[in-house]
């Protein structure tokens, strides 16, 4: 440290000769002169009336800014602390969201009154109610698209879109209808439902909540193929505000399919036939599955035939092919008596309209299966 009266540089160097300087107390160097505070005036500018000997000189700038960065670096310590601190004593909590409730399926036969009719894809659709129907995805049209009171009318055109994937990719996509994929579908649903979905797919089960049917179209691909790849579709799409935080929207869709057994080699001249499933699913969204794409599948509603009654629909649909009979017999009894879980039997018997295609008007799709609309 430099004594009182040494320069800020400190002690100038000895003489060359090495001995003491006796003057070295008395005499500053320049850099002791520029760090002094004050300045003597000259002679000329003592002369004037009331001139002090000396002057003080403007205080180093880096001092002013040092000071100013001191203060920032001390106000940014405080509000952090003063962060953390309410953290502690107050710890955000995330709302809870909503969970998405299981599925709740049916799936009801229809079976034939006589033998079921063969023929060509192309003539059998040519006769068929379905002969008007739009193909493939542009069977599914969405409604006039307006907001709702608490939902845009972006928001809205998402939930029907999203909608109208989830139809195309469960009852319109080849690898799902042969049961070689069920990713195009899984990937639209709700997390809170992809443990019942994988449960349906590996394990289905007839109990109003696991029939794999009820959240898809699929044919056991060791009997039945494609017999071509155009499928008529007819159907409405409908949306409602169900809450300030929930839209809905209701499908409902008519698919018509051309099958042929599952053979190899050459097909039988005329050996394709028609299948009808009609499908009412009923679907909700909240914000967050408007924001990522996705849908929450409540019920699930289908009538399914040619099919005979006792068939199990739940792991796969049973169509009957050309030439084929439902079997004389109901479906599976019913014992109201019993203590486990009833067993919703439920059939219908599979009538088509004899007459012509007509425009399309309100909700009714024309030509779709009819029978008695029972639901468990």
């Amino acid at each position: 440290m430099a004594d009182r009266g040494e320069p800020p540089e400190g002690p100038p160097e000895s003489t060359p000769g090495g001995g003491e300087d006796e003057y070295r107390s008395l005499v500053f160097d320049e850099s002791f002169v520029r760090a002094a505070r004050l300045k003597e005036f000259s002679a000329q500018e003592r002369m004037g009336d009331h001139a002090r000997a000396v002057r003080s000189l403007p205080a180093r700038g880096f001092r002013a800014g040092s000071k100013a960065a001191i203060a920032l670096v001390l106000l940014i310590a405080l509000a952090f602390g003063t962060a953390v601190y309410m953290g502690f004593r107050h710890p955000y909590q995330a709302p809870v969201g909503r969970r998405a409730e299981p599925l709740r399926s049916t799936v009801v036969p229809l079976a034939p009154q006589g033998a079921v009719p063969g023929g060509t894809a192309a003539g059998l659709l040519a006769k068929s109610p379905a002969a008007q129907f739009e193909t493939g995805a542009a069977g599914i049209n969405l409604p006039a698209i307006r907001g709702t009171d608490n939902f845009s009318g972006s928001q809205v055109a998402t939930a029907l879109t999203t909608v109208k994937d989830y139809l195309v990719a469960s009852s319109l996509d080849p690898d799902v209808l042969t049961g070689n994929a069920v990713r195009p579908v899984k990937l639209l649903l709700d997390p809170d439902q992809m443990a019942q979905f994988d449960r349906s797919m590996s394990r289905p089960d007839d109990d109003g909540q696991h029939a794999a049917t009820g959240w898809l179209v699929r044919f056991d691909p060791a009997k039945v193929a494609l017999a071509a790849p155009d499928i008529r579709v007819r159907g409405t799409l409908s949306y409602t505000e169900a809450g300030s935080d929930t839209l809905e929207v209701v499908s409902d869709h008519t698919f018509t399919y051309t099958l042929r057994p599952a053979v190899s080699g050459p097909q039988r001249a005329g050996g394709a036939s028609l299948f009808t499933v009609r499908r009412e699913l009923h679907f909700r969204f909240d914000r967050e599955d408007l924001r990522l794409h996705r849908l929450e599948l409540r019920t699930s509603y289908a009538q399914a035939g040619p099919q005979a009654c006792p068939a199990d629909t739940t792991g796969a649909l049973r169509p009957l092919l050309a030439g084929q009979r439902a079997v004389s017999r109901g479906p599976a009894g019913t014992d109201p008596y019993a203590t486990d879980r009833p067993n919703p039997a439920l059939c219908g018997t599979l009538t088509v309209s004899s007459q012509q295609p007509r425009a399309h008007q309100g909700s009714e799709v024309p030509g779709a299966p009819q029978s008695p609309r029972s639901r468990s």
